[in-house]
């Protein structure tokens, strides 16, 4: 059976997380599932890992930080208040107080002092257009751009502004340390700016030792323009393009996202498109064209996964979207060609990047049915992966949070394995797993790449055998 090789990330929620919906989701092609912080609680965070663990040991689990997120203080009347063009706002500092019409409060303690004069401030997304016009005791004055409605606790964005909020709020911290505790795979952090944000964060994971990996998401300018050194402090990275979109021109957008794809690759980095894949399933049972091709688009560049949010964390559809976005996937696979480019700067293991590729580039003379290897950390995975080999990889892992780390690479499947006392010993019980689960039969040809035993040097060798 032709099995889809981009992975999928679902959002959860906890409202909507009961094992026999998961399982559905799980069969329906989903890899990892993401829980939003943003609007999770601790005790519904945990209920998400217990019933996905019930599920498949195979499944991993991102946590998303809020990171030096701004966002309006809540508002009195839920239904917000009316603004038109011309329309004049204040808005001053003040975490605490109720925001209403004319002032508006936010987040942040010290927002007033950080924007200047001639920015604009985005509601929402950017539902609404605030233009700064003026500074007076401590106070912004704005003129509204636009028509629209102006909620509490909607997103403030003020393009190509620093905001010098410190990269870790004190709920970031606590769900940093949850992580930790309940063992899950992914933390990734909101709004990276720079290598400095990302540094707090490993900070705490080292503080315990922790495997937890970071996915830097890129929401802004900064995080672009820093890319290269972000690349070298996290794992992967994910295009965030809701607010991406806010603080860069739409035009912009789909030029960023398939530069940041090859950058990633490039660098033998994880790479993930998130945001509105599918929007429109929320509330409708079919996908628009547009995003069937944005989907098949990112697949097209390379990516190694896709996301939904709301299509399955509150919508209407949440299995359908799924299952459109794996048929999406297994269409657009059809036309990836294997890629035998490979660019050795800032390779931690040369030797085994370059095993990889001679493997990969013997799939294309000889009739081979796939490539398996054995691992302690899954960078062999990732660099047989960037080659887009046409044949599935499988991981015999040695830990288990490394079978689900690779479940955020493209095209490899993950297996818990044990220890094996030698190299014949690896290749007879790889063989003898695979042909039980149905992944290799009698007669097959397939390739295979390790290194020494008892140590973590890295892939040293290849093989090439008949099962």
């Amino acid at each position: 059976m032709f099995e889809k090789k981009t992975k999928i990330i679902c959002t959860i929620s906890d409202l909507r997380c009961d094992v026999n919906f998961l399982t559905k989701l799980y069969e329906s092609g989903m890899n990892i599932v993401r829980i939003n912080s943003a609007h999770a609680t601790l005790e519904g965070a945990q209920k998400i890992v217990d019933n996905v663990r019930a599920v498949s040991d195979k499944i991993g689990i991102l946590v998303d930080t809020k990171g030096p997120e701004v966002r309006l203080t809540a508002m009195q009347d839920p239904e917000g208040f009316e603004v038109h063009q011309g329309d004049w706002i204040e808005i001053h500092n003040g975490p605490g107080e109720f925001s209403g019409n004319p002032v508006l409060y936010t987040s942040y303690s010290n927002f007033v002092g950080d924007v200047p004069v001639g920015s604009h401030v985005l509601i929402d997304d950017g539902a609404v257009d605030l233009f700064i016009t003026g500074k007076d005791d401590d106070k912004l004055l704005c003129e509204v751009q636009n028509d629209g409605v102006i909620k509490g606790k909607k997103s403030v964005n003020v393009p190509n502004v620093h905001i010098a909020l410190p990269a870790l709020t004190e709920k970031d911290r606590k769900f940093v340390k949850w992580a930790i505790d309940a063992d899950i795979d992914f933390i990734a952090h909101s709004f990276v700016r720079s290598k400095d944000d990302l540094l707090e964060i490993q900070a705490v994971l080292d503080e315990y030792d922790s495997h937890l990996k970071i996915i830097s998401k890129i929401e802004n300018q900064q995080g672009i323009d820093n890319l290269d050194e972000i690349l070298s402090n996290c794992y992967a990275v994910m295009v965030a393009r809701g607010d991406l979109g806010v603080e860069i021109p739409a035009e912009k957008i789909p030029l960023i996202q398939k530069r940041i794809i090859q950058r990633c690759r490039a660098r033998k980095k994880p790479v993930i498109i998130a945001t509105q894949m599918l929007h429109s399933m929320i509330e409708n049972p079919r996908p628009t064209r547009a995003e069937v091709t944005d989907v098949a688009n990112a697949i097209f560049q390379s990516t190694d996964a896709i996301m939904l949010s709301g299509e399955t964390a509150s919508g209407k559809y949440p299995v359908e979207a799924l299952a459109t976005m794996t048929k999406i996937a297994k269409e657009a696979e059809k036309s990836i060609d294997i890629s035998l480019d490979l660019n050795l700067e800032k390779v931690t293991k040369p030797i085994a990047a370059v095993l990889a590729k001679a493997l990969v580039a013997a799939t294309q003379s000889l009739p081979m049915k796939a490539i398996i290897f054995d691992t302690w950390t899954g960078r062999t995975g990732r660099y047989l992966s960037e080659f887009r080999p046409k044949v599935p990889i499988y991981a015999l892992c040695y830990n288990d949070f490394t079978m689900r780390e690779l479940a955020l690479a493209y095209d490899v499947y993950g297996y818990k394995f044990p220890i094996q006392e030698s190299k014949e010993a690896f290749v007879r019980n790889a063989i003898s797993l695979l042909k039980e689960a149905g992944r290799i039969s009698d007669g097959d040809l397939v390739g295979f790449i390790g290194g020494s035993f008892n140590d973590e040097l890295g892939a040293t060798y290849l093989e090439l055998k008949y099962v």
